[in-house]
């Protein structure tokens, strides 16, 4: 188990802090004035991905102090326990090793002192195996995901991220339990040619089942239930139970207990993006992931981009007190990744108990949120450039054409990299009245709305301009996320891979339901729990 970890006992934390607090007045835009080098100094070039962090709020004495914080935090002997197979997820006993998933023939990751590589690839052959059956037989025009959070966010945003690359069977995704999800789905089907994959590590999560057992009955309902092993693969390494639901055992595929569900989308539970998408691509996948393990774990500070970006995002929370974070990628397709991110990060860093056991004396993860650029501009921007709250932003976009219209997509650049630059530079009272004459307004006119068209500007962003939307780059975008992740959580002291949080709601509902079954209301219910669920029919008024 990791010692704790008190970053700001650090002789680097009080130079970072007295350097902040000497540069705090001074905007973003002076100090590319002041510093015609700045671009150059806060940026990292990897191939095919440049990420700009100049227009965030950093100076050379800031950042000289953010990577000297991560060589006293002891980060490299953290980042070797994460590839060590180190039990670093304490609470649960496990070790963190999603990364294994993407390995190839040679890697070697252990865990317990055994090397899963093996295993792992084992498990992929018979993925590959699967797949190019689904993919070679006719019969299967559509695929139905039934998962929830990690067990379905992943793939559905790969597979949307990764639309130009389908040459397979189409693919649905299913995970709220909410009927009305499963049969918005359903309703469109035929069950002689739909292939249904349940993914539930344990094939006991409570959504994932209700939702399983009622695509049954509609399997059964139309062809039998004969049918439902022909129909039916499952992801879990519970192969009796699915075996018990009807679905045969070669077509039940498991992983270990060191692969968090929103760490699980190389693996098998991205089974059903392999159909849609065949090997070779879900194969650039992986690979790109691969990459940037092998860049994180080698490159130095200063060029590593997973903790240049977890300590941009260390300094945002720490020093700035900025508690959220808008993700906002300049391309349709990655219109599920903020919420992907929000999962991955909020789930990971959502914590307010220290590794030692004791509740944290600092801000911890910030909210994720966002959406996909244009369409944000024309919600939410509006606070993000004259709210009253600073919020910074992470522009994600890409060289390559993402659709048919080079035209549009210049377009789509254009404001992407414009939003950054309004962000940080605002608009005057003096710019705003100017405006207001030119467009014709009079002079009393444009002296009464100039300032209400004030931007106060100063406001940092990040800039991710990534050569294409391939499924080799969107590897590399999401294991750099993921990397990003675990440093932040190291440096705050907490244990990114449990989620207890998620449990006690759970174990709440369960309650109500048996209550229900026995015709009594317990005791124990508040006011108001005790009304709403009278209002909600689970009992008599």
């Amino acid at each position: 188990m990791w010692r704790p970890l008190d970053v700001r006992a650090l002789p680097a934390y009080e130079r970072i802090q007295q350097a902040w607090n000497a540069s705090r007045s001074l905007r973003i835009e002076a100090r590319f004035a002041q510093d015609p080098d700045r671009f150059e100094k806060f940026h990292l070039q990897l191939p095919g991905w440049l990420y700009d962090f100049s227009k965030q709020d950093v100076d050379d004495a800031v950042w000289a102090g953010a990577l000297d914080l991560a060589s006293e935090s002891g980060l490299k002997g953290a980042i070797e326990d994460l590839f060590g197979g180190e039990h670093i997820n304490a609470t649960e006993d496990r070790a963190v090793m999603h990364m294994a998933l993407r390995a190839r023939k040679g890697d070697v990751f252990r865990v317990d002192g055994k090397d899963v590589v093996p295993e792992v690839l084992a498990v992929r052959q018979r993925m590959w195996a699967f797949v190019d059956e689904v993919r070679a037989a006719n019969r299967w025009r559509h695929v139905v995901h039934i998962g929830i959070g990690g067990s379905d966010l992943g793939p559905l945003m790969v597979h949307r991220a990764l639309r130009r690359y389908v040459t397979g069977p189409e693919v649905h995704f299913v995970s709220n339990v909410d009927g009305a999800h499963l049969d918005a789905v359903l309703e469109r089907l035929d069950p002689k040619d739909t292939l249904i994959v349940v993914v539930s590590k344990t094939f006991t999560t409570q959504e994932t089942m209700a939702n399983a057992r009622a695509a049954r009955r509609w399997v059964e309902g139309a062809l039998g239930a004969d049918a439902v092993s022909a129909h039916f693969a499952a992801v879990s390494s519970r192969v009796d139970r699915a075996v018990e639901f009807g679905i045969r055992p070669e077509r039940v595929f498991g992983f270990e207990d060191w692969v968090g569900g929103r760490y699980s989308l190389w693996g098998p539970v991205g089974l059903t993006v392999a159909m849609s998408i065949g090997k070779e691509a879900f194969e650039a996948l992986l690979e790109g992931a691969r990459e940037m393990d092998i860049h994180f774990r080698e490159a130095e500070w200063h060029q590593n981009l997973p903790v240049v970006m977890a300590l941009v995002g260390w300094l945002q929370v720490e020093m700035g007190a900025m508690p959220t974070a808008a993700v906002l990628p300049y391309a349709q397709d990655l219109d599920r990744l903020p919420a992907y991110l929000q999962q991955t990060d909020m789930e990971s860093n959502g914590k307010r108990m220290g590794r030692d056991g004791e509740a944290v004396k600092h801000a911890t993860g910030a909210v994720v949120w966002g959406e996909a650029g244009t369409n944000g501009q024309h919600a939410f921007y509006q606070l993000l450039h004259q709210g009253t709250q600073r919020i910074p932003a992470d522009f994600i976009a890409f060289r390559a054409c993402l659709g048919s219209d080079p035209e549009r997509h210049q377009l789509l650049l254009a404001n992407a990299i414009a939003q950054s630059q309004a962000l940080m530079s605002g608009q005057t009272q003096a710019q705003a009245l100017s405006l207001g004459l030119r467009e014709g307004a009079t002079p009393e006119r444009a002296a009464e709305c100039a300032p209400h068209r004030v931007f106060e500007g100063n406001r940092p962003s990040s800039f991710s301009l990534i050569d294409r939307l391939d499924p080799h780059h969107l590897g590399k975008l999401l294991a750099a996320h993921e990397h990003r992740i675990f440093v932040q959580g190291y440096l705050w002291n907490i244990y990114s891979f449990d989620q207890w949080g998620v449990e006690l709601g759970k174990q709440l509902a369960n309650r109500i339901l048996g209550d229900q079954a026995s015709g009594t209301m317990g005791t124990g219910y508040d006011g108001s729990t005790a009304s709403l669920l009278r209002a909600a029919g689970f009992f008599r008024a």
